[in-house]
């Protein structure tokens, strides 16, 4: 009897060694679980792929120490030597791979479909979005997701925040509907990446509107040639006496379009812009810019950026 019961021990110990112990992958290995698929296929899933020792066995304990709770389908990442019970935890878990496209704050509309048709797992294909729909951020998804979905989860993001903003926007801004606000938002986004300007930036171009000035802002000048992809040279003069619906050097008001995608923070800034009387800003030679109120203010800022890039032999 002492023999017998003695035996059993060691044979649950070496059942539960089994399967809470390091399991049989050397590496980290992914597994695709089918929608509907039982634990039964999913479990030949894992033997293929290496994560486990043997499907019969692994089906055998994983319902009876395994809980009975159903596993989830999707993809999923196993760390190299996990063991068979953590491995039943994750698919009842539902823990699958996520995958991560990043639309940075001011990408074209052209740079957006050409990120969503490169995302690896990502199916079928897209149309150009239109410019300024898309939400900048960084968006999970699984395998098998399409990218039209991905698209609309994106395009849907922009609609529900530029709404919430426009709810929240201060009384007597320049823009006057959420759409004007999402194109100056577009031109704040590509004319600063300083964070602590957008607001000021913000204030320029709102003063300039008020006093129907020309918004002369390079970004729109760009837009129409590239879409908004780098120029990569610098803008001939003809550019800019060019007229189009875009060129805010060769028309007042606002350009037909965003130029771009904003983020949360240039969206914001054109809503809440700075307490400020500036109507010109130029480049201050660190990344950022200096304001000026007056023309004559702003000529000898130019004259003073000038003076810093023809000492760093860019003139």
């Amino acid at each position: 009897m002492l023999i017998a019961v003695l035996v059993v021990i060691a044979l649950g110990l070496g059942v539960l060694q089994y399967w809470g112990g390091p399991g049989p992958a050397r590496s980290n290995v992914s597994v695709e679980v089918p929608d509907g698929a039982t634990l039964t296929r999913a479990a030949a899933e894992l033997e293929k792929a290496g994560a486990i020792r043997s499907a019969r066995p692994f089906v055998l304990l994983a319902r009876v120490l395994g809980g009975g709770e159903a596993i989830k389908a999707g993809e999923y990442r196993i760390p190299a030597r996990l063991s068979e019970a953590d491995i039943l935890k994750l698919l009842q878990g539902g823990r699958t791979l996520q995958r991560f496209v990043t639309i940075p704050e001011g990408t074209p509309s052209i740079l957006v479909y050409e990120t969503l048709m490169k995302a690896p797992q990502l199916s079928g294909t897209i149309a150009v979005p239109e410019e300024g729909s898309v939400l900048p951020d960084s968006y999970a998804y699984n395998r098998g997701d399409t990218r039209q979905a991905m698209l609309e989860r994106m395009q849907k993001a922009m609609t529900d925040y530029l709404a919430k903003a426009w709810e929240a926007r201060k009384p007597g801004i320049a823009v006057k509907t959420p759409q004007e606000a999402l194109i100056l938002a577009s031109i704040v986004e590509k004319e600063t990446g300083k964070p602590e300007e957008r607001r000021t930036v913000a204030a320029v171009y709102s003063n300039r509107l008020r006093q129907n000035m020309m918004l002369q802002a390079d970004p729109t000048i760009i837009y129409p040639i590239t879409k908004g992809k780098p120029l990569g040279r610098r803008i001939l003069q003809s550019e800019v006496r060019a007229v189009n619906a875009y060129n805010t050097y060769a028309m007042t008001g606002l350009p037909a379009g965003p130029i771009a995608n904003p983020g949360r923070a240039s969206i914001d800034a054109v809503l809440d812009p700075a307490q400020s009387t500036a109507l010109y800003f130029v480049a201050d030679g660190s990344g950022g810019h200096v304001f000026a109120d007056t023309l004559e203010q702003h000529n000898a800022n130019v004259q003073k950026w000038y003076a810093l890039r023809r000492a760093r032999g860019e003139m």
